[in-house]
């Protein structure tokens, strides 16, 4: 978006921005994947192409079934989007602030245009500061929504903001996802963990020389790694202010 919300602001590029991005993979020769892709390769079913490269696209913003979709059709790029379905669903409720969406009855022409469909929850709440049945019903209900609205099993989840956790990771396992896409700000790798997929967020201030970096396997470190202190500090926290609070939005 030119003038998105403020925010979102810091998540998003412009139109002119996101082509020239785009166009970076495209010259880089590496090969665009699905993350079902990536789950049979992570699971022993079958290689990775050669320098695969997998496009994420999380919550379901209003542009993503129109100007999204169709700059990556034009370039032939498969990507994967992850959709919020009480933000998109009529009359949901979700966590995340004001902000043009698109419908849930889009989700098929998401699919049409190239794009995988996965889960991003229900509401946008920090999945690893909710009880057993609040994750649980997160999980397991946006999963539910998509699959009645595409007429098929959805196996693959992303969570908020990345956020995660060990009893975050097993329950998304026991509502029957196969794969869960974290942030880590870190490249993925072929030993990447199958419910903590690591990747890197794209900011304003990023440009098309630190695609190419990316792109080229530099610039930030490579997954899979422990967390350090100071996440394992900022989940306690989180966690403490939630028992106040109540759930809160992943952002």
């Amino acid at each position: 978006m030119d003038d998105p919300p403020s925010w979102i602001a810091e998540f998003t590029v412009t139109p002119k921005e996101f082509a020239a991005h785009l166009d970076a993979i495209v010259d880089s020769g590496m090969t665009p994947v699905t993350i079902s892709v990536l789950a049979d390769h992570l699971a022993g079913r079958a290689p990775l192409p050669p320098r695969p490269v997998l496009l994420t696209f999380d919550d379901g913003f209003a542009d993503l079934p129109g100007p999204t979709a169709e700059a990556l059709s034009e370039r032939a790029l498969p990507a994967t989007a992850y959709l919020t379905t009480g933000a998109i669903a009529p009359g949901g409720r979700s966590l995340l602030p004001p902000a043009p969406m698109m419908t849930l009855d889009a989700a098929a022409d998401l699919e049409r245009s190239g794009m995988e469909i996965g889960s991003h929850t229900v509401t946008h709440a920090q999945l690893d500061t909710l009880s057993t049945n609040g994750l649980a019903y997160e999980l397991r209900t946006s999963k539910a929504m998509l699959e009645d609205a595409l007429g098929h099993p959805v196996r693959h989840l992303a969570y908020p903001h990345g956020y995660n956790s060990a009893k975050v990771r097993s329950l998304s396992a026991r509502a029957g996802y196969e794969t869960a896409t974290a942030v880590r700000h870190a490249l993925s790798s072929d030993r990447d963990e199958r419910y903590r997929i690591a990747r890197l967020i794209v900011r304003r201030n990023h440009t098309v020389a630190d695609v190419e970096a990316w792109l080229a396997g530099g610039g930030v470190r490579i997954a899979p790694y422990r967390d350090g202190p100071k996440t394992v500090a900022w989940r306690w926290y989180r966690r403490g202010r939630a028992m106040v609070r109540g759930p809160e939005f992943a952002g």
